[in-house]
């Protein structure tokens, strides 16, 4: 097939920077389709027939071999990640179903938008008033990063110890967000995993594309 299967619809310096990064962690050759938040391309007509929530990342997959029509589309950073190492099993990025791996893995990949981002955002932008902490399914964001504080000191280097995995992607983007916003609060666990995320070479690549991308 000569046709990449996979277009990635992004904007740099975005959410989709994330699965930009699982792309390339993934090692298969994809196609970006790039939007510009300035000129609203994620809100062209054309493009909200595709997600309409007008928002990236999307993702495009024309099938193993590139024949599938209509072709699938998957939206949100964390069903993407999940999929993305469902269908390319041999990029490593997800153990196995059934085995026990699996477990921690599926927790991680849902933790990153049940509680840690619901979690920052009440942080950075606080209510008005608490709601009860019944109506809440999170906690507060500091207990939240504990808990990936806890499994890193467990384990380590990775959430799933010595194995790389797409919730890596999902909670280390965070993470990485918010040091570069100077909202991460000073730890040496959590320091660590950045730090051994950051010698990567599939990030590397995807931020030298963001930055040259931003560049241009």
């Amino acid at each position: 097939m000569t046709t990449p299967r996979f277009i990635l619809h992004h904007a740099p310096r975005s959410r989709s920077s994330r699965i930009l990064w699982l792309m390339e962690e993934t090692g298969v050759p994809f196609e970006v389709a790039q939007h510009d938040f300035a000129k609203a391309t994620h809100k062209d007509p054309a493009y909200l027939a595709i997600n309409p929530a007008g928002k990236v990342p999307t993702l495009i997959d024309r099938g193993p071999a590139g024949d599938w029509s209509p072709a699938a589309v998957v939206t949100e950073s964390s069903a993407i990640c999940a999929y993305v190492a469902d269908v390319l099993p041999e990029a490593g990025l997800a153990p196995p179903v059934g085995s026990r791996e699996r477990a921690a893995y599926a927790s991680w990949i849902g933790y990153c938008p049940s509680v840690l981002e619901p979690a920052l955002s009440d942080s950075v932008f606080p209510r008005r008033e608490e709601p009860p902490a019944s109506t809440l399914g999170w906690c507060p964001f500091p207990e939240a990063l504990r808990r990936v504080e806890t499994a890193l000191q467990a384990g380590g280097p990775y959430l799933l110890g010595s194995r790389f995995s797409a919730a890596d992607v999902l909670i280390g983007s965070l993470l990485q967000w918010l040091q570069g916003w100077g909202k991460l609060p000073e730890n040496p666990t959590l320091a660590a995993y950045l730090a051994t995320l950051a010698a990567r070479p599939a990030v590397q690549r995807a931020q030298a594309r963001d930055a040259a991308q931003s560049a241009a």
